[in-house]
This record gives C-alpha cells, sequence and structure tokens, in this order.
C-alpha cells in the first residue's frame, strides 16, 4: 500500500470513529410532565420537582429533557394530551392533582406514571394499595383531606359562637365526593352546619364569595386543589375584602395576606416527586416503590389579617405555628 493512500484510509477511519462513537450514546430519557391548569403559579413546584430530579444525577436540558402538557383548566383535554405523551414514547409520565394522573393512567399500562394528589390514591383508583401499589403506577399522597376535621375545629375556635362554615371545593376532581362526606362527618361532629361551595375555574370565585356572603357563613376552608392553590393571591383578596377569615393548605397563601394554612409545603411534595421519577429513571418499577407521604407538615398564622379580622389566635395554635407573621 502506498503512503498516500494509507494516510487517506486513516483520515476516513478518523473522521468515522466519533461518529460512531456519538451514535452509540444513549438518547436522553424525556419525562412528560402532565398538569391540569396552566404555567401560571407553577414556579416553586417545579423548582422542587427539578431538584428532586438532581438529587438523583438528572438535569433538565442536560442529562434528561421534560415534555410539559397544560390543560388550561380544561380537564377534557387531559385523555389527549396524555394519550399524546404516550404516542411521544416518554421515559415516564410525573403529575400532579387527582385528574391528571387517572388520565395517564387510561392512557398507558406500560409506561411508568408518578403521581402527586392530596386524596387516597387507593380510594379514587389509582393504586391497589400503599405498600404494593401495582402496575405501573406509584407516587405521593399528601392526604391533606385527613387535615379537614383539624382544620374545620380550628375554623371553630378562631370563631367561636359560630356554626356555619364554607368549605371551597372543586367538584370536578375524582374523590370529591369521598372528601365532602368525611367534612360533613368531621362538621356533624363539632355541631356544624358546612356550606360547600364549588369552583372550576377562576371565574367561579367572585360568584363563590357572593353565596358565602348570602348564606351568612362565618369563615371559609380553602381545600387543597391546584386551581385554588395556583390562584391563592385571587382567593387572599377577596377574603380581604369581604372580612371572611380563610383557611388554606398551602403557606403561601399566608404569606400572601390569608389567614392561616395548615398542610405539607409544595415545594416539598414535589421534590418527593421529583426523586420517584428519577429512581424510575434509573430502572426501579413503580411496583416496587410504595406510595409516599410527606412526614412534614407546616402551621402558619398571619398575625397581621387576625388582627384586621378582630380575631385572637388561641395561645395553643401559636405555640404550634411553624411560622407566625407579626
Amino acid at each position: 500500500m502506498r503512503r498516500r493512500d494509507f494516510l487517506t484510509l486513516l483520515g476516513g477511519a478518523t473522521a468515522t470513529w466519533p461518529m460512531a462513537a456519538r451514535a452509540q450514546q444513549p438518547a436522553m430519557p424525556v419525562i412528560g410532565f402532565l398538569y391540569a391548569q396552566s404555567p401560571d403559579g407553577t414556579a416553586g413546584m417545579l423548582d422542587g420537582f427539578r431538584e428532586g430530579l438532581k438529587q438523583l444525577g438528572f438535569v433538565e436540558g442536560q442529562n434528561v429533557a421534560i415534555e410539559y402538557r397544560w390543560a388550561n383548566d380544561q380537564y377534557d383535554r387531559l385523555p389527549e394530551l396524555a394519550a399524546d405523551l404516550v404516542r411521544r414514547r416518554v421515559a415516564v409520565i410525573a403529575t400532579a392533582g387527582t385528574a391528571p394522573p387517572l388520565a395517564a393512567k387510561a392512557a398507558t399500562t406500560t409506561i411508568p406514571i408518578v403521581f402527586s394528589t392530596a386524596f387516597d390514591p387507593v380510594q379514587i383508583g389509582l393504586v391497589a394499595s400503599f405498600n404494593r401499589p401495582g402496575g405501573n403506577v406509584t407516587g405521593i399522597s399528601s392526604m391533606n383531606v385527613e387535615l379537614s376535621g383539624k382544620l374545620l375545629q380550628w375554623l371553630h375556635e378562631l370563631v367561636p359562637g359560630a356554626v356555619r362554615f364554607a368549605i371551597l371545593r372543586n367538584p370536578t376532581v375524582p374523590g370529591a365526593q369521598f372528601a365532602i362526606a368525611e367534612e360533613l362527618a368531621a362538621g356533624r361532629a363539632l355541631g356544624l352546619q358546612l356550606l360547600h361551595l364549588y369552583a372550576t375555574t377562576e371565574s367561579d370565585f367572585e360568584p363563590a364569595f357572593a353565596t358565602l356572603l348570602q348564606q351568612q357563613a362565618a369563615a371559609l376552608y380553602v381545600t387543597a386543589n391546584n386551581l385554588f392553590q395556583n390562584r391563592h393571591q385571587q382567593i387572599v383578596a377577596l377574603a380581604a375584602r369581604h372580612r371572611v377569615p380563610t383557611l388554606y393548605t398551602i403557606h403561601e397563601a399566608v404569606a400572601a395576606g390569608g389567614l392561616m394554612s395548615y398542610g405539607s409545603p409544595r415545594a416539598e411534595i414535589y421534590r418527593l416527586l421529583g426523586t420517584y421519577t428519577g429512581r424510575i429513571l434509573k430502572g426501579e418499577r413503580p411496583a416496587d416503590l410504595p406510595v409516599q407521604q410527606p412526614t412534614k407538615v407546616e402551621l402558619h398564622i398571619n398575625m397581621k389579617t387576625a388582627k384586621a379580622l378582630g380575631l385572637t389566635i388561641p395561645t395553643a395554635l401559636l405555640i404550634h405555628a411553624d411560622e407566625v407573621i407579626d
């Protein structure tokens, strides 16, 4: 072989080796993120989710991609959005709420699904049990529904002598009937009359408060729902305008001027969602990952708002508060 031919052959091989190496590199895994509302108000949640992924070694845009699907409060779009992620052949579907995980579960029995919900996932049909989820679904359950009795009791202590209280709920969420039954039972045990107010979009907030005032409810409990949590500032403003003592499940509402909140921090819940998603990307099976429950539940109180409403916060609540805004 002539020297010129040998160098030409060597040069061609050198150009080919990097291409072959690139072809052998594994494709970047893709996470499908399914959500019933819009991206508005989700920055803190997504930061928590990305932090959970980072703890498992995954960084968006570097070694993992995320395909976001937002239903923008149009729940009837969820089945098609879930089906779109299945067609996209994502590695795992991460989702929050109640309707989105159920839509994802209906769309696939093979792609792993990780959820975050405030409901009992067994009761609403997401998993077979907490310890043995079975199938392709597992996740995080904050079980905020179980806190309803405690929150109603606190409302009663905050507004002594009152017997009628209102609860704001999204009735279209699967599992709402179970939560309403538990709330009514808790209300009866406390001797309270409960007025359920329903909202499926932001435009329902004003009419809900109008009904509350007409029915002379003494205070309001805002249930755990992504619609209410992402738009908590609007609800806080309405509560302040109408001078309604209001309890929330997220501390962001208290920071925005709400009276009191009790629940697991959303950033922590979404961090757990991210870590479970990362573990599945590393090869673990949903069926082998028990449904988690956050261990941290925080109480936040805004004393400025209490004073503006003319309320005295019981000492027992102040002692147990994780944060008191003066």
